[in-house]
Parts: C-alpha cells; structure tokens; sequence
C-alpha cells in the first residue's frame, strides 16, 4: 500500500517548482511588508493586445474614503458594446496589487474582447472591513455608471477574483443584491476565500496558503479573531443564509488547497439556492497553481476560466 502525503499528492508538474513558491505560514505583522513584496510581479511580456489601451484611473472612492487606484483595459474602437469585467486580485486581503494581475488581464481583453477594470482596494489591517469590500463595490457602481463612455454593454458586466479576490467578488456579488445595486451578469471566482472559520482538510492547505496564513489574513480583515458569531456575508460569504437571487457562477479550486472544502460547499448552497453554478476541483493542486507556467493542469483552468467567462458573458472565446 502507497501512504498518501500531502506532497505525494501533488500534481507531478506543480511538484516541481514547489522549492520556488513562497510559503506564507509564517507571516506576521513584522513580516508582512516582505509578504507583500514577495507578491510583487515583474513586468510582464505578455503584449498590449491590439486596439487596448491600458489606462490607470484613479475612481471616486466610498464616502469619506480616498479615490481607488485601478487599472482600466479599453478598446479604441467605436463598435458595437462589449462585455466589461471587474477584476479583483488576491493576496489573503493584506497583500497584492492590480499590477500583480496585469499578464493574464492583457490575455482575458484580448481573447475575449472584454473591458476590464482591475482595482486597488485598501488592504488590512490598515483597513480593516468594510474598506476594501466597498471601494470594489465603488468600482463596480462606476463601471456601470460610465459604461456607455467605456463603451461597455451594462447588461454584460461580470465580476471575477482569485483568493481573497474572489472572497471580495462573492461579497460584492452580495451587496449588489442586497443593495439594488449593479446588475453583476456572472460571477467567476478563483480558490475564493470566503469562509473565516475554516476547517482543515487532511490533504490540503500545506503548500503556499497554509492554516496559519489564512487565520493572518482574517484576523487582519476582520480586526478580531476568525471563527466568532456576528461576521458579516459580505465579509465571509459562505455565512450567508441566503443564496438565491445572486449570478451564475463558476468556481475553480484545487484538490490541495486550503479552500477545497469551502468553496465546494459554496458551490452546493448555490445549485441549492437555483444559481446556476459550475465548480471545477483540480487534482494535485495546491493553492495559486494556474501561475505555474507550463503545467497542464494550469493551462486547463485558464481555459476553463476563459471558457466560462465566454459563456457567462455572451462573448466569443479565441
């Protein structure tokens, strides 16, 4: 008999740069500027895609609060409207930028033909929830409200985020209902972070994104221990009771991460709630895999990805 590990479990492709990813199970508030420098991308060579340009804008932030810094992708041509997305990148809401994103956003507006708002939330602990929740939610009120200007189809926005990003895109998912909001047509979320009392997996959660790190993230967002009665949904959707009346969805996770068992919940209450909701569980994969270049397990979920962003969004896929 082959006794299972967590290493042993891991697809032999990802295996091999393990010895390269950071591990942020030791990150504390002492160690989290190196944290975050860690996450810093170098610039990418991935080109402009013809007729995008790439524009920082800087966005009218919640009341009270500063403007948000984004990144926004827009066609110069005068066609027929398109879809538009709002990106939100991860990072264990304490770390990460929209610069960090940049590569796969320019591959996104270019093979889909989308518009696509990549924004700066604040992060923790600097500031704690709500802040970063509603500067995206800010960001998606002003690309509907301007999306004749960006020539976007308002019907045809959709939201997408990885990790923390894709917590903070299920939450902003949630607000645009509850709120009247945006109308938001498709949610895509990466190995979202979304529950603050998660459990542990005996096979997941020990490569990249481990236990520790997670307890870290929530403890900053939140300002108080994870796992303690009154979190809002917005900040920890998978508390939410209700889940009806939110967009179709499409949420990716790997086997061994740390998120595996949440977001397949997640997935569940969803169908259970009538949204239409594919999940797709990646075998041997551990947090972040789809930035491992070559493997072809993340190639498949960025063509998953794409895939149902096409579909989602009513747009073509090539």
């Amino acid at each position: 008999m082959v006794l299972m590990t967590k290493t042993s479990l891991v697809d032999p492709e990802l295996a091999r740069v393990l010895d390269k990813l950071p591990n942020f199970g030791g990150i504390t508030l002492e160690t989290l500027a190196d944290a975050r420098t860690s996450l810093l991308m170098p610039p990418t060579e991935v080109p402009v895609p013809p007729g995008v340009v790439i524009e920082e804008r800087r966005l009218p932030g919640p009341a009270g609060a500063p403007e948000i810094p984004a990144l926004l992708y827009r066609y110069t041509d005068r066609g027929p409207p398109r879809a538009a997305l709002l990106h939100i990148h991860g990072g264990g809401y304490v770390a990460g930028n929209a610069l960090r994103d940049d590569e796969a956003m320019r591959i996104l507006a270019g093979n889909l033909g989308l518009v696509i708002l990549s924004v700066d939330y604040r992060l923790a602990p600097e500031t704690p929830f709500p802040g970063g929740h509603e500067d995206c939610y800010a960001a998606l009120v002003w690309l509907q409200r301007n999306a004749e200007a960006l020539g976007v189809d308002p019907a045809r926005i959709g939201i997408r985020g990885n990790s923390a990003g894709g917590g903070l895109a299920a939450g902003v998912a949630l607000m645009a209902r509850d709120r009247g909001g945006p109308a938001i047509a498709f949610q895509l979320l990466l190995y979202p972070m979304i529950d603050d009392r998660t459990g542990v997996h005996p096979y997941a959660g020990e490569h990249v994104w481990p236990l520790a790190a997670n307890r870290f993230g929530w403890r900053s967002l939140l300002g108080h221990e994870p796992g303690i009665a009154g979190v809002s949904p917005y900040a920890a959707p998978a508390r939410a009771d209700n889940l009806a009346g939110l967009p179709p969805a499409f949420i990716a996770v790997g086997a061994l991460d740390l998120f595996v068992d949440e977001n397949i919940d997640y997935a569940k209450r969803l169908i259970a709630a009538g949204v239409p909701t594919e999940l797709k569980v990646y075998p041997g994969a551990y947090h972040g895999f789809d930035l491992v270049p070559g493997a072809k397990v993340a190639d498949d979920c960025k063509r998953d990805m794409q895939n149902a962003l096409a579909r989602g969004l009513a747009t073509r896929s090539g």
